[in-house]
């Protein structure tokens, strides 16, 4: 499989060659999804928290008399039936909503993921991206320069200080390393960037 290279003008400079099985790998529709769902739920951080009906604050008089006002009785406004009553089944701190992914499924998602960028040319090879100064304008006059104004993703083998301060206040783009990338921020971002040594790093890691 090869990968298109570019310069730093955007211009096609060859090609890189990579390994079939991480980038000319069928696109599992089904893994995909469960890999990116997955994902996002175990970032959850689950923190919200409801009252029972012991927790909430009411009083313990009884609403009305048990009989005689047509209404269904009721000892308590605690009651989850009532509007500020507590609930029946809270939801708690402790919640778990962790999904279980193995690691041969996900080598797997994220072989296919890469493998669709490539094949719908969202996947651009450079052989490096460095910069003089931390310097927010000096790394988006080199995107612009690459022809790229869409949200772009940049994959690093080692992230320096001045790329990532350069970053930093640029909304449409994200600096990682490949041990760092996941599926979500690949299906996220328009363009893919990836120097070389970095894709060495992928192959090692899923192929």
């Amino acid at each position: 499989m090869d990968l298109k290279l570019i310069d730093d003008k955007g211009q096609d400079a060859g090609a890189v060659s990579a390994s079939d099985t991480l980038f000319a790998r069928d696109y599992n529709e089904p893994l995909v999804h469960q890999l990116v769902t997955a994902y996002m739920a175990n970032g959850r951080s689950g923190d919200r928290a409801q009252l029972t009906r012991a927790e909430v604050r009411h009083s313990t008089k009884k609403p009305f008399k048990q009989k005689g006002t047509g209404n269904a009785r009721a000892g308590m406004t605690s009651s989850p039936l009532w509007r500020g009553g507590g609930r029946a089944f809270p939801n708690k701190p402790d919640e778990n909503f962790s999904q279980k992914v193995n690691r041969k499924m996900f080598r797997a998602g994220m072989a296919a993921i890469l493998s669709q960028l490539a094949r719908d040319g969202r996947l651009r090879v450079i052989d490096g991206i460095t910069l003089e100064a931390p310097k927010t304008k000096l790394l988006a006059g080199k995107i612009k320069g690459m022809g790229i104004d869409n949200r772009v993703l940049i994959i690093t083998q080692e992230v320096d200080d001045n790329l990532w301060l350069s970053s930093r206040n640029l909304t449409n783009v994200m600096v990682l390393e490949p041990r760092h990338a996941d599926p979500v921020s690949l299906i996220r971002f328009d363009q893919v960037l990836i120097t070389r040594d970095a894709v060495k790093s992928f192959e090692e890691m899923y192929a």
